[in-house]
């Protein structure tokens, strides 16, 4: 048998008013849940970290789109950006060169993450102790971004774990598919063809894993000067193994690769994303989408000599066409003049 449950008159009122303020308590708990700041240093990481957190977080990146990430020097808004930050996500390998600083500079007590743990990274021929930052260009690697992205997101908001871990294998699919279409593409150049120069050295990590030669004007980092030694290297790779195409860069100024490619009478092949993905409009909006575009582009350039030659051959002939029937004509019109005259005499 149930007990009675002896409630003081009094107590009624205070009862009702303590079931009645429930809902509002947990309306209120729900309003004021904290809202994670995530920071990511450039655009392809923070483009990793959109695709696995979405609208779950405040997602703010430090270097714009276009920006030279090697180069940057970071502002009073940057300072005060971290400052508020729950974590902060980086590329490593001195990429962020500016980062350390920053940081210390803003007294933030954002956790921070260095998205390239755990990538075996290429080390510099020229300078000791130095690494090849741009690990990215590889979509293989792009795998041990997101899986530190993932850990830190969900060790910080466990609350959205299995979101997180959704979207993460997700993207992880598409990664998958990227690297396997990228292989299928750069395999449809002619070996001896497989030589890509571009404005600075970003594509050595996409050059191992997709068997190309890569030759640039700059090494790692964009923040050096051009070398004359360089320019007569490149020159005699051009010559020597007739590469048709060179390749800009969208956060580079173009000027001295396009004086090269006339120098060696090549063409240009087309812009190569490296530092940044592009803006919405552009054909590189994502970090996918970039992988893609310069596949393409390089594909495209290091193949179309073979389309120009058949093209070139093809006006050789039309011209040679062309040579006959001037001839032609002009005999018909010599021997008529000469058949005149030889009436009149």
């Amino acid at each position: 048998m149930l007990r009675r449950l002896n409630i003081p008159g009094g107590s009624y009122l205070g009862l009702i008013l303590l079931l009645w303020q429930l809902p509002n308590v947990h309306a209120f708990q729900t309003t004021n849940a904290k809202t994670l700041k995530v920071v990511a240093t450039a655009s392809m990481i923070s483009d990793m970290v959109s695709q696995i957190a979405g609208e779950k977080i405040e997602l703010t990146c430090i270097v714009p789109i276009g920006g030279d990430p090697h180069i940057y020097e970071p502002t009073p808004k940057d300072v005060q950006l971290v400052a508020q930050a729950d974590l902060i996500v980086r590329n490593g390998l001195t990429f962020e060169g500016w980062l350390n600083e920053l940081i210390e500079n803003s007294g933030t007590s954002a956790k921070t993450i260095t998205a390239t743990d755990g990538i075996t990274p290429i080390e510099s021929q020229i300078y000791k102790n130095a690494t090849d930052p741009h690990a990215w260009m590889d979509a293989s690697n792009a795998l041990v971004y997101i899986d530190n992205i993932k850990e830190a997101l969900v060790n910080m908001d466990p609350q959205n774990a299995s979101f997180y871990s959704y979207n993460h294998e997700t993207y992880r699919d598409k990664i998958l598919k990227t690297d396997t279409y990228i292989k299928e593409q750069i395999a449809t150049i002619p070996v001896e063809k497989r030589i890509l120069i571009t404005s600075h050295d970003a594509f050595q990590y996409y050059g191992r894993r997709y068997s190309i030669r890569l030759e640039s004007i700059l090494g790692v980092s964009t923040d050096a000067d051009i070398q004359t030694s360089d320019i007569i290297r490149l020159n005699k790779i051009i010559q020597e193994n007739q590469v048709p195409a060179l390749f800009i860069e969208s956060t580079i100024n173009p000027k001295v690769l396009q004086q090269l490619a006339k120098d060696n009478d090549v063409r240009i092949g087309g812009k190569l994303y490296a530092d940044s993905i592009g803006d919405k409009d552009s054909p590189a909006p994502t970090y996918l989408d970039m992988l893609r575009h310069n596949t393409d582009v390089i594909v495209a350039g290091l193949t179309m000599d073979s389309v120009i030659s058949d093209d070139m051959q093809e006006g050789q002939v039309g011209n040679k066409s062309l040579v006959y029937w001037s001839l032609a004509i002009a005999l018909i019109i010599l021997f008529a003049i000469l058949i005149i005259i030889f009436n009149r005499s």
